[in-house]
């Protein structure tokens, strides 16, 4: 289930998933969430969404292999960009968005990806605007019939999306809970057409191997080095090069490294934690204040790794929008993400850390 919203009607984005039949469905919307949240794009070439499309689903296509069913057509395209292309499968997502940018002109490139374009930006509208009627469809978008989530214009030979201003608050307030609603149907749509597949969820993306928290841990040293920061769990004092990067939540089940999910903690703690979950009651508003600490030290210094804070926008807010936040809406921010996240790990056997 998605969030309510107060000035929303979201049951129409709530079905966007039900009787659907291919991925399409699933990789468009996540483009579009991309597209807006991390790049504050509202007016999206559709091109720009079909290399978001691609790069998202070449992973469990060119790696894991997947089947994505027998009425789906990406599957097919992203292995034929690939062996005609000889583009390695495991590819870096940002090299495969700047390779098939580099090719926006392809002839070959366009025609495999053309299919794209025909019905799903048509077919997404459906709970808002039921006809089936491309053209239709689209004269009655312009006027954000029903509100749905965007409406569609055709200039020249191109489809733009005009995302809705009503829902851009709410998209970014709930873009990880969205992105997971969506890998959460994506998945159980996979599964069943890939029934002695274990665990897809895992092969929906590049896996991330436990890297070394080098750049995360220049940033916390930094910080250390400018700011006094005390332990969120014992009260002790850190100092560089005497505390460990704490995963708040089980890297085991984020599976990322992210910085808005990492903390200094006394070494000490990092092994009796383990993958146990924090209590959020406890530690979640003194985690939120250090986060915030450490945002506002990086923005208003010199320091130089300043990319590492576009994790934040997973949290649904900007960098600038994080340090001005007074104490209720920071611990909001930090709920909105760390609640869901903590409840769906208990579901599936995660332990509260009892210390």
């Amino acid at each position: 289930m998605i969030p309510q919203s107060k000035k929303l009607t979201v049951e129409p984005l709530a079905r966007i998933f039900k009787n659907t039949s291919a991925t399409y469905k699933f990789y468009w919307f996540m483009g579009i969430l991309d597209l807006y949240v991390k790049h504050g794009m509202t007016r999206i070439n559709i091109w720009d969404i079909m290399v978001e499309m691609t790069a998202n689903a070449w992973y469990p296509v060119c790696y894991f292999r997947l089947s994505f069913g027998k009425n789906d057509s990406l599957r097919d395209a992203i292995i034929s960009i690939q062996e005609t292309n000889n583009i390695p499968i495991n590819i870096n997502p940002k090299e495969l968005r700047r390779w098939l940018n580099n090719h926006q002109n392809d002839t070959l490139v366009k025609r495999t990806l053309d299919f794209l374009p025909k019905n799903v930006p048509y077919w997404f509208l459906r709970p808002w605007i039921d006809v089936a009627d491309t053209k239709e469809i689209i004269r009655r978008s312009q006027s954000l019939e029903n509100n749905c989530l965007y409406k569609l214009t055709k200039e020249d030979d191109t489809i733009w999306v005009d995302l809705n201003s009503n829902w851009l608050p709410y998209l970014k307030e709930n873009y990880v809970i969205l992105k997971d609603f969506a890998y959460w149907n994506l998945s159980a749509f996979l599964q069943v057409r890939n029934p002695n597949v274990p665990n897809i969820a895992s092969k929906l993306s590049k896996v991330e191997s436990r890297q070394a928290l080098t750049k995360q841990r220049n940033l916390w040293d930094f910080v250390l080095h400018t700011q006094p920061i005390t332990c969120i769990y014992t009260g002790h004092p850190l100092e560089i090069g005497n505390y460990d990067l704490d995963h708040f939540i089980p890297w085991s089940f984020v599976s990322h490294n992210l910085i808005w999910n990492l903390i200094p903690a006394d070494s000490s703690i990092n092994s009796s934690k383990s993958d146990h979950l924090p209590n959020l009651d406890r530690y979640l508003l003194p985690y939120a204040e250090v986060h915030q600490t450490a945002v506002r030290t990086c923005i208003e210094s010199s320091y130089r790794n300043k990319d590492l804070l576009d994790d934040y926008f997973s949290l649904g807010c900007t960098p600038q929008e994080l340090i001005e936040m007074d104490i209720t809406n920071l611990l909001n921010c930090f709920k909105r993400t760390f609640s869901p996240m903590s409840q769906i790990a208990q579901n599936m056997g995660f332990e509260v850390w009892r210390n």
